[in-house]
């Protein structure tokens, strides 16, 4: 029987770069300057880090002038450095080798490093596809407004949600984003919208407006890990945050193959949410977490997320968006650093980034945007489109010994 390994990872650093047109250093300079941070965070000598864990997905952009990824980037101590890849997932898939390997034994204190470089490109969107997962999901069968914009269209008929109401929900989570973003300073967009403005935008694949969609930009984020024993033992004297839950669920190919699924929700973040929550001992999401982040890379991704994560009624999202519920003032605020949509999607960072902030939040350390006495946060990623995709859900929380 597995037992999970719920409180026996704690995190004792972490690092954020500033997310942007980042022409001002490579991807190199973008992962020293998150590992930076992290160390002084940690309290640590770079030494005594033992593995290491490098999510990227477009390596053509983002393995860096070494071309060797975060071993030589960072001057590890010849430590096994691993590179992997789980489409928009990636950097909580680093964050799962990372704690894995603590929770085993195989590790004293390890590395979860994400980064990605796409701005140099000079692409307004995503890069152009290579070999491998890149051409076989992104490129060229399907865009990404294309495919989600069907999602929000699907999502309004199963529901019989008229499409101005619709717009205006989705355009309330954009505008909730960009309020919270605005007092960011490591983030890409630091200006508030009003709703009036995002409602009014061009279109970009209907019903999604141009404030709907998510931008491209250049980040890095990390976090080092090890037991609640061996962090305590270091001297840690900020509130001890430990990994309460660490889900994935990858699709089985039902979405494109079966009309059993129909189109308005994410399978794989309804089963990787399940996992999540039993493994953390939680039986009412909306009661029980404090604050939570979810992969906005499109406003709908987030409303209809909002019920596959079992915080609201199936078809009610609408109404709790509307009503403030994820406010950074409402019941359970979400996107409090300002999200996908005023951070950009750098993609092997932004697990670990939506992480960044949940820590900084559980140990009262995250300036004007602070919540008042947070216990519980969760992290949600989507990687690929609706029909075929993983979902990797974090949850994260104060360690009770």
């Amino acid at each position: 029987m597995t037992t999970g390994f719920r409180d026996k990872v704690a995190i004792i650093g972490m690092g954020c770069s500033k997310f942007g047109e980042r022409y001002d250093t490579d991807v190199d300079g973008l992962m020293v300057e998150a590992f930076t941070e992290a160390l002084g965070d940690a309290g640590i000598d770079s030494r005594e880090i033992d593995a290491a864990w490098y999510s990227v997905l477009y390596d053509s952009q983002s393995l860096g002038p070494s071309g060797t990824g975060a071993s030589e980037a960072l001057r590890l101590d010849n430590v096994a450095t691993t590179r992997v890849e789980n489409m928009c997932a990636s950097g909580t898939e680093a964050l799962r080798g990372a704690a894995y390997a603590v929770a085993a034994g195989a590790s004293r204190i390890a590395l979860a490093i994400g980064a990605e470089k796409l701005k140099d490109t000079g692409y307004g969107g995503l890069p152009a596809g290579s070999l491998g997962v890149v051409n076989d999901l992104f490129w060229p069968q399907v865009s990404a407004p294309g495919s989600f914009a069907q999602l929000a269209t699907a999502y309004a008929a199963k529901h019989g949600i008229a499409k101005a109401d619709l717009k205006k929900a989705m355009g309330t989570v954009s505008w909730k984003s960009h309020q919270n973003g605005a007092v960011n300073p490591k983030a890409h967009l630091r200006k508030a919208v009003d709703l009036d403005t995002i409602l009014n935008a061009p279109v970009i694949a209907e019903p999604l407006g141009l404030f709907d969609c998510c931008g491209v930009s250049d980040g890095s984020a990390c976090a080092i890990v090890t037991t609640p024993e061996i962090a305590r033992a270091l001297g840690k004297q900020h509130e001890l945050v430990t990994i309460k839950a660490l889900q994935l669920a990858n699709s089985n190919g039902l979405e494109a193959t079966s009309p059993a699924w129909d189109g308005s929700y994410f399978v794989t973040t309804r089963k990787a949410a399940k996992r999540a929550y039993d493994e953390a001992g939680i039986s009412s999401p909306r009661r029980e977490l404090s604050m939570f982040e979810v992969h906005d890379c499109f406003s709908i991704t987030e409303l209809v997320t909002m019920e596959d994560l079992g915080i609201s009624e199936e078809g009610q999202a609408p109404r709790d968006i509307l009503d403030g519920f994820y406010n950074k003032d409402g019941g359970l605020p979400c996107q409090i650093d300002g999200g996908l949509k005023c951070f950009g999607h750098p993609i092997g960072a932004s697990g670990l980034r939506m992480s960044y902030e949940m820590y900084l939040q559980l140990q009262g350390r995250a300036g004007d945007r602070q919540l008042p006495d947070p216990r519980l946060g969760l992290t949600h990623n989507l990687g690929g489109f609706p029909h075929r995709n993983v979902s990797a859900i974090a949850i994260l929380g104060r360690y009770d010994a």
